[in-house]
């Protein structure tokens, strides 16, 4: 009859929950005793209840009563089953009052709140080193075990984790899934996205403590500090000579070598530098970069330009050692020298006048032989 007027006589002393019956109060009890009065044949393991040990018997049987109807994966518990069906429907009923976050099931947000309130209850007993979860124990334990359970198929390389192997694969696959969304640009670590971001950002995280530049890379920060140092590591084992960057070894090596990689598809030049090359291409494209901004003229290399402003600021940089003579161009010294030592013919100079067209400037007519 009390299922029918809702009393409930008897009480848990420890928690005040009450049970129609004392059946039912009986093995609430064992929740607080600790006792656990089923135990599994199989594996001696014990149970407070007799359903948590039917349970516990499919690990055994391999039975899965519970399957899900959306994609039939089955399940060994009903409560798995539960949390599994949020995968297709979306709900996340566990919410973090710190932060709003949202989560599937209970046991994630239990480990969530970890990060705001900083337990760390799993203790390394190598080293004392505390974890968050138990799952990033286990990981670290195989530091001191050597343990590398997961191995490459491609070339046999070993690994601790399976998500480093998962990533390591990429190198035999080919696989880039992260990609910039400012240029399209595929990289195959999330590492190397994040490094390449630093390039549309302008972002330079890494100072050098000694002069304050600024580098978006700390590798290049490594090399600018050999400026400070004196560092070369490393020499050429041709001629000895010592460089402080390894590209900078790389091409002095094609001195000796005599090689010349990079060539015009216009004209099949070749050149011992990728950046001769990209100037010699100014040949047949005409491109003129470099612009005088006293009489807008332009010029295709960096060098010309340099020698053209001498028009305008009058310099001359080029002395004759034998009349203190001044000329703003090497060329013009040259043919002067040809005239004070009496040399006109290695020239190929049959008759030479100078003209001065103002004070500033001394030009030559020169006939040829």
């Amino acid at each position: 009859m009390r299922v029918y007027t809702g009393k409930q006589p008897y009480q848990c002393k420890d928690c005040g929950n009450c049970f129609t019956d004392k059946r039912n109060l009986k093995p609430r009890m064992r929740g607080h005793t600790g006792e656990q009065l089923y135990q599994c044949k199989e594996c001696d393991t014990c149970f407070t209840w007799n359903s948590y040990l039917k349970a516990h018997m499919r690990i055994h049987t391999g039975e899965q009563p519970y399957h899900c109807k959306e994609c039939d994966q089955r399940f060994t518990l009903k409560g798995n089953l539960k949390a599994h069906m949020r995968v297709h429907t979306g709900e996340r009923p566990y919410k973090c009052k710190e932060c709003d976050k949202h989560f599937t099931q209970k046991g994630n947000l239990k480990t969530h709140m970890r990060i705001h309130t900083s337990d760390q209850p799993y203790q390394c007993k190598q080293c004392d080193k505390l974890f968050s979860e138990a799952s990033n124990l286990r990981k670290h334990m195989k530091v001191h075990t050597g343990e590398r359970p997961y191995q490459c198929k491609e070339c046999d390389k070993c690994f601790s984790r399976k998500d480093n192997l998962k990533t390591h694969m990429r190198m035999h696959t080919g696989d880039q899934p992260y990609q910039c969304k400012e240029c399209d640009k595929c990289f195959t670590w999330k590492s190397c996205l994040k490094a390449h971001m630093r390039v549309h950002t302008g972002e330079q995280s890494y100072q050098c403590k000694k002069c304050d530049k600024c580098f978006t890379w700390n590798s290049y920060l490594k090399a600018h500090m050999r400026i400070h140092t004196g560092e070369q590591p490393y020499h050429c084992k041709e001629c000895d000579k010592r460089f402080t960057l390894k590209g900078n070894l790389k091409t002095h090596m094609i001195i000796h070598t005599g090689e010349q990689p990079y060539h015009c598809k216009e004209c099949d030049k070749r050149f011992t530098l990728k950046s001769d090359l990209k100037l010699h291409m100014r040949v047949h494209t005409g491109e003129q970069r470099y612009h005088c901004k006293e009489c807008d003229k332009c010029f295709s290399w960096k060098s010309n330009l340099k020698s053209h402003m001498r028009v305008h600021t009058r310099e001359q940089p080029y002395q004759c050692k034998k009349c203190d003579k001044c000329f703003t161009w090497k060329d013009n010294l040259k043919t002067h020298m040809a005239v004070r030592t009496g040399i006109r013919h290695y020239y190929g100079i049959r008759k030479l006048e100078e003209i001065i067209v103002d004070r500033h400037i001394l030009v030559f007519r020169v006939i040829f032989m």
